[in-house]
């Protein structure tokens, strides 16, 4: 009889006991792989982006060339003399480039006196012709600067004021 409850115990099958422990194992290794990578893809995303942020140019601040004296511009329109006072000031990002800047400020006075002359006073009345204005200044002393020191150096040129009488 000895011999049959041994031979049972071989065939019959694992308890409960090995059931749930084996059970368990699998729970928890399945736990630890899905824990470790959720963080493996959380910690490479913020490398991503930061890597992303990196490669993204930093803006420099504002920096502001006024020119000083104010421009006055006289026009000869419908029989009358007429005239256009701006207060001009410069916009730009690099320090360096600005303080080549300050050494052409004649020429750039220069470029923009005859720019703001040529101008028709009918058109500067209006809000387009005093932006249209701005923009051609930008662009001259743009290209003032590219052929001076080899950048466009200035962001935008500004009107701080600008009277027409």
């Amino acid at each position: 009889m000895a011999k049959n409850q041994a031979a049972a115990a071989e065939t019959a099958p694992p308890s409960n006991k090995s059931k749930q422990l084996i059970l368990i194992c699998i729970g928890l290794v399945a736990l630890l792989l899905s824990a470790g990578g959720l963080a493996y893809a959380l910690l490479a995303n913020k490398s991503d982006s930061a890597a992303a942020v990196s490669q993204e140019p930093v803006k420099l601040p504002a920096l502001y060339q006024p020119l000083e004296p104010a421009f006055t511009v006289n026009y000869a329109h419908g029989g009358r003399q007429r005239y256009m006072q701006a207060s001009v000031v410069l916009m730009g990002r690099d320090p360096e480039a600005m303080a080549a800047l300050a050494e052409h400020l004649p020429l750039i006075r220069n470029r923009l006196v005859m720019l703001f002359s040529s101008a028709e006073f009918e058109t500067l009345m209006t809000a387009e012709g005093k932006e249209a204005l701005r923009e051609k200044a930008t662009l001259a002393v743009q290209d003032l600067m590219e052929q001076e020191l080899g950048k466009p150096v200035i962001e935008s040129v500004l009107f701080t004021n600008l009277v027409l009488q």
